[in-house]
């Protein structure tokens, strides 16, 4: 099906038949992306008196049931939820169907070659995503495609579908480059990496907490007053799909939680 609208003022064209999949498929019991080192999400059938659900083992059906850590065990949607008091589930806020979106694509520098900033002080084997990268790649984007910020983040290979983060420190956003996307009034952020924040920060959560615009070290959120901004993380954007403007799908399951598994899918603008 092919949709028109406009958008800033032009009119655009988007073939919704044809979508690019950028989250990672969850392979319970299988090769997963990892980090802290939870236990991987898996799968087993459901059992009780003489029922087995597991049509391999005899069973009429297949029965499953499920255990995951949506926020580590790969593609992923948060909310505010994820770092207030207050219990804000994400499917309370993500509800925007098609989400015009700009992808762009950088590589992370060290952290002690940039002036940007991080609490807590940036180390010397910090990589970051600053705000001069954003800017030489955003400084003159399209605004009206700028509700969905997608990042990739070189080097890109399909080991991001199967790494353990634990393996190294992975790259995270400082204060500036944060600052900077929220000002641009980004409602929906998205990124390969496993967290905006680094790995361990002393549970601080710095990026989050400008991006929610939650006040540092902070976790009273109004439950009636609070950020509609959604972060998604851990997904993977092959090389073939190149840097530009896009219609962006975010679906997530109808859970009462702060965070959900996903599926995206960008469209191709005309």
């Amino acid at each position: 099906m092919k949709i028109k609208f406009e958008s800033g003022g032009r009119e655009y064209v988007c073939d919704t038949s044809r979508p690019f999949f950028v989250s990672i498929p969850l392979y319970f019991n299988g090769s997963q992306p990892n980090t802290y080192n939870v236990r991987k999400a898996s799968s087993k059938a459901y059992e009780t008196g003489g029922f087995i659900g597991d049509t391999r083992r005899g069973g009429g059906c297949n029965f499953e049931e499920y255990r995951i850590v949506p926020h580590c065990n790969g593609t992923h949607s948060e909310g505010v939820g994820h770092i207030s008091l207050e219990r804000i589930p994400v499917n309370n806020i993500l509800k925007d169907l098609l989400i015009p979106s700009t992808l762009i694509t950088v590589s992370p520098e060290k952290a002690f070659d940039s002036n940007d900033i991080y609490i807590p002080e940036k180390s010397e084997d910090d990589l970051m995503i600053t705000k001069v990268l954003l800017t030489e790649k955003l400084g003159d984007s399209d605004k009206s495609f700028l509700e969905g910020l997608i990042i990739r983040t070189l080097p890109n290979d399909e080991s991001k579908k199967s790494v353990n983060y634990m393996d190294f420190l992975p790259p995270f956003f400082s204060i500036d480059a944060m600052e900077y996307i929220s000002n641009l009034n980004v409602k929906h952020l998205l990124t390969d990496l496993p967290s905006v924040d680094r790995t361990f920060d002393d549970g601080r959560l710095t990026s989050h907490h400008i991006f929610w615009d939650v006040p540092q070290n902070s976790k009273d959120v109004g439950i009636n007053n609070h950020s509609l901004r959604t972060i998604t993380e851990m997904i993977y954007i092959p090389d073939e799909i190149p840097d530009g403007i896009y219609l962006t799908s975010i679906q997530i399951p109808d859970f009462n939680s702060d965070a959900a598994p996903c599926r995206v899918m960008l469209y191709e603008v005309q």
